[in-house]
């Protein structure tokens, strides 16, 4: 019998170790700059053509390399960073394996261009799918320049799933904003089609920050440090304010590397317990250095997911110092017990004695245009009960005619509204020239009489509900009303929040909003949709913009239901808000009409009734 088993080619391994770690666009530019981070670069230029697909070249100022490291550097498992397994506990650099190269050459054709300062001359070298073509002495500066052209020539399978430019693109910003929040002090910029996108000087952590999301992040960040035996953790959190329900952004970095750790994540959660609200998150900063040895940072090819020696400890030492923070530089106004040598104020005390009230006489039936003072008939107060007679006895709900076909919830299906008689009307025996009457507890919840028993609205729910619908119809004809600013609102967005916003921007005007760019990701607001005035744009832009991101700009349906929702619950009655009757009555009136007046648009229930019986029994 033959033999079966064989080695499999290097062209071959390559390809199957490039699935791994070459994902798509964004991964490369990962590898590639980390690499010019471990060289010692101190200006990193990257330039993108079409969002990865056509090109993408790094150049760095670095220490180069050799004629020799040049070509060794493309072989698996090549690396100047480690020597032996021991190595693996005690990293300092961002890249080990020796793979990335070797991967990125598997799927694309690459240019590079190298020189060491103690060389007068470069090498310049040409691969294609992990075939050298080329290598030749060339005159270069000192540092490396990487040219990755055609990702996934030679894998159409790989290449035809890649994403629209627009997700890539974001994918990109975001892997280049995790490595340049680690290094302020190096130049980063970023080109795309020959257009800046950002440029950032070597500066301080905070400046970093500022630079990549913008200034309105300077004066919402909280210092956090505290030194111990396991760490150190330095950084900054957001103020309370600031808490968002999406897009909040959250970054770890431990030891200079990105990661992705929940647990954490939950420890500075839970310090902000009862000071944002429930299902909103902050955003945060937190670098930690931790001994090498006390981590393993080789357990997934992306090098993201981290595991540490003494989490649970590390979970503590973050809570308490993210706590301490707060309590420290939340500006909290605090009683002031120092009274010494301060002015007394006298206290008003009401006047005690004789004097009283003084009192105004008149005569409330004078009429100045009749020739004598009418005087009222004493006849209608004797007999008062005929003005009532024919009216609905008090003790009967003028709510029962209309609410007579309403199920109970709990024989109503899912989503399925209660039956309304024709047209939405509530009845035609209802009292015409009188709203009946609302009752509203404790500002969130409006209550109404119905035959089965006691109808309760959630009036937040019923609210986003009614505009939700309203939304949808707008951009479906595409006419919005707006309402013009009289003072125009400047707002300033991240790269990533501006690549999204120009592409959700035709939905948005739709929705009622005018935006101008003013460049450097400054936007003036000049129009808003028509009944969210008072609200606070930033905010829910924001919250809109983060929506957008979460299924990808290019399903415009999916993305429609997310604008439209999230400016409904922005737009909507905040709890706590209290409503006069007619304001309760208008929302009972408009919520069924609607097409589903039992589910909010994200699947919560807007009312419940609470049946007569019981209601009795609970009286029993």
């Amino acid at each position: 019998m033959s033999d079966i088993i064989q080695l499999l080619p290097d062209a071959v391994a390559n390809q199957i170790a490039a699935g791994e770690v070459i994902q798509r666009p964004a991964s490369v530019i990962k590898e590639l700059v980390e690499n010019a981070v471990d060289a010692g670069a101190r200006h990193i230029q990257v330039l993108i053509t079409d969002a990865g697909r056509t090109a993408m070249q790094v150049i760095d100022d670095g220490k180069g390399m050799s004629e020799t490291d040049a070509r060794l550097s493309f072989e698996r498992h090549a690396t100047s960073k480690i020597r032996e397994a021991g190595d693996l506990f005690a990293l300092r650099t961002m890249g080990f394996r020796g793979e990335a190269l070797a991967s990125i050459a598997a799927v694309a054709q690459i240019q590079l261009t190298t020189r060491q300062e103690s060389e007068a001359l470069g090498s310049h070298l040409v691969i294609s799918g992990s075939r050298f073509l080329s290598q030749e002495p060339c005159s270069c500066p000192v540092g490396s320049n990487f040219l990755v052209e055609n990702l996934f020539f030679n894998v159409p399978a790989r290449r035809k799933f890649l994403k629209s430019n627009a997700t890539e693109l974001t994918n990109i910003v975001a892997a280049f904003e995790r490595i340049v929040l680690v290094y302020p002090d190096i130049a980063f910029s970023l080109h795309s089609n020959n257009s800046e996108m950002m440029n950032l000087k070597a500066a301080g952590l905070k400046q970093r920050i500022t630079d990549v999301f913008g200034k309105r992040m300077d004066k919402d960040l909280i210092p956090v440090e505290v030194e111990t035996t396991l760490c150190k953790i330095k950084g900054f959190v957001g103020k309370p304010e600031t808490s968002r329900k999406k897009g909040a952004q959250q970054y770890f970095f431990v030891n200079g590397r990105y990661m992705k750790h929940p647990y954490f994540a939950k420890a500075v959660q839970n310090a902000f317990e009862r000071m944002v609200p429930v299902g909103e998150q902050v955003p945060f900063f937190l670098y930690f250095t931790v001994e090498p040895e006390n981590i393993d940072v080789n357990i997934h090819p992306t090098k993201t997911e981290i595991k540490f020696e003494n989490e649970q400890a590390i979970w503590q030492i973050l809570s308490a110092a993210v706590r301490e923070s707060i309590g420290v530089f939340n500006h909290v106004p605090s009683i002031d017990f120092d009274v010494q040598g301060q002015p007394e104020i006298p206290v008003f005390q009401e006047m005690k004695g004789t004097q009283s009230m003084p009192e105004v006489s008149y005569n409330p039936h004078y009429n100045p245009f009749h020739e004598r003072s009418a005087v009222p008939s004493r006849s209608a107060g004797q007999e008062w009960q005929k003005l009532y007679e024919g009216l609905t006895p008090s003790g009967v709900s003028q709510h029962d005619s209309f609410f007579d076909s309403m199920p109970a919830e709990d024989n109503m299906g899912a989503g399925q509204a209660p039956v309304l008689p024709e047209g939405g009307q509530r009845g035609n025996d209802m009292i015409e020239d009188k709203s009946p009457v609302h009752y509203q507890y404790k500002g969130r919840y409006i209550m109404t009489a119905v035959k089965s028993g006691l109808m309760i609205i959630d009036q937040h729910r019923a609210h986003t509900r009614i505009l939700y619908e309203k939304y949808r119809r707008q951009l479906a004809q595409r006419k919005g009303d707006k309402q013009k600013v009289l003072f125009p609102e400047v707002l300033q967005f991240s790269v990533e929040e501006e690549m999204i916003l120009e592409q959700v921007k035709n939905e948005l005007e739709d929705m009622g909003f005018e935006l101008t760019s003013l460049g450097g990701g400054s936007y003036t607001v000049n129009a808003i949709p028509a009944g969210v005035e008072g609200i606070q744009l930033e905010r829910l832009l924001g919250d809109l913009l983060a929506a957008a991101r979460e299924k990808g700009a290019n399903m415009k349906d999916d993305i429609q239901h997310r604008l439209a929702l999230g400016l409904a619950r922005n737009a909507a009655v905040p709890l706590g808000q209290v409503l006069s009757n007619q304001e309760m009555e208008s929302i009972v009136n408009e919520l069924f009409v609607c097409e589903n007046v039992s589910y909010t648009p994200d699947g919560k229930h807007v009312l419940c009734i609470l049946k007569q019986q019981e209601i009795e029994h609970l009286l029993d």
